[in-house]
């Protein structure tokens, strides 16, 4: 029977007090690093020339009509938006690499076997990146249905198009 699994990013599962799902994040030193400056630039530089972009689009008059200003209120409102998601991805994020190799997690590299083919991944997310390996993301159906499952587990999952696709656990390691 195809076992699925629902976690997000580079992240794990876990039941909080409450009873709700909670994300624990694994970041690499080196993306917690990247990020950590990404937010930084963002927060000083970013804000400073977003600020400057709108004065100088408010000068351009009538602002009910003024498609700059618009245009740099949704920039805004976007810049913005990534500085709350990063302040919440640095604020629980974990930093290393998972050391349980028991079952496929966020963080660690994974060899599959896809419809008969070999594949290797590290599993992870949108702000993962790797010299070496594709990104899986978790959040994808194959990423989704191999949380959780152990070397030799055999799971399937379908893709956004309806079609079902079989695939193998054939190693978990670190990356």
């Amino acid at each position: 029977m195809p076992r699925t699994g629902a976690r997000t990013g580079r992240s794990t599962a876990s039941i909080d007090g409450k009873g709700s799902v909670m994300a624990e994040t694994w970041l690499s030193k080196e993306a917690y690093d990247r990020l950590q400056d990404e937010l930084e630039t963002l927060r000083t530089e970013g804000r400073e020339k977003m600020s400057a972009d709108i004065e100088e689009a408010r000068s351009h008059g009538d602002l009910r009509e003024n498609a700059e200003y618009h245009s740099a209120k949704d920039e805004q409102g976007k810049m913005e938006a990534r500085i709350r998601q990063l302040e919440r991805l640095l604020r629980d994020a974990r930093i290393g690499e998972p050391q349980d190799l028991g079952a496929v997690r966020p963080g660690l590299k994974v060899v599959l076997e896809v419809e008969g083919d070999e594949e290797t991944y590290l599993v992870g997310s949108r702000e993962d990146q790797h010299d070496e390996l594709e990104i899986l993301s978790a959040e994808s159906p194959m990423g989704k249905a191999i949380l959780g499952c152990a070397v030799d587990d055999k799971v399937s999952f379908s893709t956004p198009n309806g079609t079902e696709i079989g695939v193998r656990i054939l190693a978990i390691e670190a990356p």
